[in-house]
């Protein structure tokens, strides 16, 4: 068997493992543009001196030898020919295949910002190239613009902070991390932030950025009419798929590459894995998950991603963790919105009929394992006569002989195991 895998991320090399274990004799190429495997999730402790290249990576050494994997790099897949079972390259050559995964993953979007695309001071954080880059800079820099207060925003701000930088953020939201967080857990962190120096700008747009004669950005105009000084700017205002490849064949393609419970696409042999795929929250258990899916199926042994939830965030900026699961700013009045704050630890949790949606937990993290489960497949809580603070996996859950925790079913006052 002839596998062909597109990337070396998380789902990439992970799928690559995955088949290594289940077909000893197979051919196995990955194909990268990148030609170091590393964590886009760590990028930013290189820009704090934090990690070395090196300490990016989360393979063992000799990696690709020990499972006998075939690694091109530096190479950008153009074209695929489901007919001829075969992927062409940039630079012309060409590649066969027998099942081939798609797992090409992301890239970093511009917004289409007066001069933002033209600046050479501006940067986004999605590649290696990238965090080397913005370290570089930032060793002569005094001040930094971020637009964008989503997680990779703040993780960059915090490291550059750490190196002396006087940093500004900008971010269209009511709060910084308006995905993960709602306003009062979000202000615990921008208080955090500002003490340490930070601007914070919300509720607002960057509508240009004024370049000087060497063309790099000097100052980010406010569409409120307020002006920021930039020695470098920053852009983590979202992502879209890396999927122009496939253009001509039958895979369907919606702000991501859609596939089944099996990772397949619509083109026989073909499937998709990580943040390639359509509607899929870009974190790395996820895409993991998906990659050892795909190789199980590219195997021939059937296998389903048993739970594609991934709406779980965890951060601890300046020691105070926080996690947030499945969506915690549902406006609607026909949800119920349970809140525990003693003015230091936070707790949100919103549920409709029995269902928990969203949670929230800040400085106690404590029950965030059970919620999690429990918003992830959707287990009723309505039988539970308990603070729901205090819900934990006792009332769901009895251990068996194994020590393992098997699920118990509530129904009408009655267990069935």
């Amino acid at each position: 068997m002839k596998y062909l895998i597109l990337g070396a991320s998380a789902a990439g090399i992970n799928a690559a493992k995955t088949l290594r274990k289940l077909d000893k004799d197979g051919s196995i190429t990955i194909i990268s543009i990148d030609d170091k495997v590393y964590s886009r999730c760590m990028l930013h402790l290189y820009i704090g001196k934090k990690r070395s290249i090196d300490r990016l990576s989360f393979v063992e050494e000799y990696f690709f030898e020990k499972n006998n994997i075939n690694w091109i790099k530096g190479r950008r897949a153009t074209k695929i020919e489901p007919e001829k079972k075969r992927v062409v390259l940039d630079d012309g050559s060409s590649h066969e295949y027998d099942k081939l995964l798609i797992a090409t993953g992301s890239s970093a979007v511009v917004p289409p910002v007066g001069n933002l695309r033209e600046g050479k001071n501006v940067f986004t954080l999605r590649n290696l190239e990238d965090a080397i880059a913005i370290d570089k800079l930032a060793d002569g820099s005094e001040r930094a613009v971020i637009i964008g207060g989503g997680l990779i925003g703040i993780d960059v701000a915090v490291e550059l902070m750490d190196r002396g930088l006087k940093v500004d953020i900008v971010e269209m939201g009511p709060n910084i991390l308006p995905m993960q967080l709602d306003k009062r857990s979000a202000n615990v962190y921008e208080r955090e932030l500002k003490k340490r120096g930070a601007g914070i700008f919300t509720n607002v747009l960057a509508q240009k950025g004024v370049l000087d004669s060497n063309g790099n950005i000097v100052e980010v105009v406010l569409k409120d009419g307020t002006s920021l000084s930039a020695d470098m700017v920053i852009v983590a205002a979202g992502v879209r798929a890396n999927a122009d490849f496939i253009e001509g064949t039958n895979i369907k393609f919606d702000r991501g590459i859609v596939v089944n419970e099996r990772c397949e696409t619509d083109e026989e042999d073909i499937y998709a894995a990580g943040d390639v795929c359509a509607n899929k929250p870009g974190i790395w258990p996820l895409a993991v998950e998906e990659g050892i899916t795909a190789a199980y199926n590219m195997a021939g042994l059937e296998r389903k991603i048993e739970n594609s939830f991934g709406f779980k965030n965890s951060m601890s900026f300046y020691g105070i963790p926080t996690i947030s699961i499945g969506n915690p700013n549902i406006d609607d009045e026909d949800y119920q919105i349970d809140i525990y704050d003693d003015g230091k630890v936070y707790k949100k949790v919103v549920h409709k009929d029995g269902i928990i949606y969203g949670a929230i937990f800040q400085r106690d993290i404590s029950y965030a394992g059970v919620f999690t489960k429990i918003i992830a497949e959707k287990i009723p809580i309505d039988t539970i006569d308990k603070n729901i603070f205090k819900i934990g996996y006792g009332d769901f859950f009895n251990i068996n002989s194994k020590g393992e925790f098997e699920f118990t079913k509530r129904e009408y006052g009655l267990k069935i195991i």
